[in-house]
């Protein structure tokens, strides 16, 4: 009986009719309904009239002969060996850290917490949507927000959603974003590299004494600055709020388990980034950046917001609300 209910199951994935039919490319008369819709004979043609000549190969590309993964390992590493090996100072937002074993293994390593359809899609996976939410907990907590959402990705483009976060909620003060000038450098690249297209005026100085008197919709000030100092920002936060501006504060995670956090100070929006919780450094890519915000704010919160929910059977259960 066994036999037979596998053999039935194989028959079914075999079926070219239905799944693969529907998940394996388009067949010859798709292509050729294609083909005929936009007027053309042939998929060689329409690639010669769609991609321009400048930027076509004259042929097909020279490639080495295959190789066994034995052998493509050891060539990558021979590529590995290539990069200098320098040593990594704190500061600028990336910094060399230690994964304990254990946690790489119980939880990175562990099917239950990362297994999901896409990185993008991971409702099938309860476990990775329980670390969203730890995640969202730990920075809501140490922030003194009232919630975070399930990370974005890195800190420079944490502060540039939240300038536009900013202007979303206090749209009539005028176009100025005023960055702290002890922010992140790449912070601040991003900032106005965003900015431009929105037509957001960027001005960066000294949060103090610099902030112009008129037409500014929110500020962004870094704590602790870039050179390493602490600073008071109540001050500064407060007279913020007197004029109508709003404050994000960019800031670091680790340092917040001693100082005193933003959102005690009156911070509207506080961003960062998690990596040196352990994600290893990297030459780029992703390093866990986050974003909180007040209640007042959830509404404008960019990105995923994980929450826990109740399912059929009163169980605990875990979703992407947001």
């Amino acid at each position: 009986m066994a036999r037979s209910k596998t053999t039935q199951a194989h028959n079914d994935l075999g079926d070219a009719t239905d799944f693969i039919g529907r998940h394996i490319g388009p067949s010859n008369d798709a292509i050729a309904a294609m083909l005929d819709a936009v007027g053309y004979s042939s998929l060689e043609e329409l690639a010669l009239a769609a991609v321009p000549a400048s930027i076509r190969a004259p042929g097909p590309l020279e490639l080495d002969a295959p190789m066994t993964e034995r052998d493509a390992l050891a060539k990558l590493r021979t590529y590995a060996e290539q990069n200098t090996v320098a040593t990594s100072l704190l500061g600028l937002g990336y910094f060399d850290t230690i994964t304990p074993p254990v946690i790489r293994r119980n939880v990175l390593e562990n099917p239950a917490w990362y297994t999901a359809y896409t990185p993008y899609q991971p409702e099938i996976s309860q476990g990775r949507l329980e670390a969203l939410i730890n995640f969202q907990t730990m920075v809501a907590d140490l922030t003194a927000m009232d919630l975070a959402n399930a990370s974005l990705l890195d800190e420079a483009t944490a502060a540039a959603e939240a300038m536009t976060l900013l202007q979303r909620i206090n749209p009539k003060a005028g176009s100025t974003f005023f960055v702290d000038a002890d922010a992140l450098p790449q912070t601040i690249d991003v900032i106005a590299t965003r900015a431009e297209p929105l037509g957001i005026d960027v001005v960066v100085g000294d949060p103090s004494c610099d902030v112009p008197d008129d037409g500014v919709f929110g500020v962004l000030l870094q704590y602790p600055g870039a050179n390493g100092a602490v600073r008071d920002l109540a001050p500064i936060v407060a007279a913020m709020v007197a004029r109508g501006v709003k404050v994000a504060v960019s800031t670091d995670l680790l340092a917040l388990c001693v100082l005193i956090p933003p959102g005690e100070f009156g911070a509207d929006v506080v961003v960062g980034s998690a990596q040196r919780f352990g994600v290893p450094l990297g030459y780029g890519g992703p390093h866990a950046g986050f974003i909180a915000v007040k209640t007042a704010h959830q509404r404008h919160l960019p990105g995923r917001l994980v929450g826990a929910s109740v399912d059929a059977h009163g169980r605990t259960a875990y979703r992407l609300a947001l």
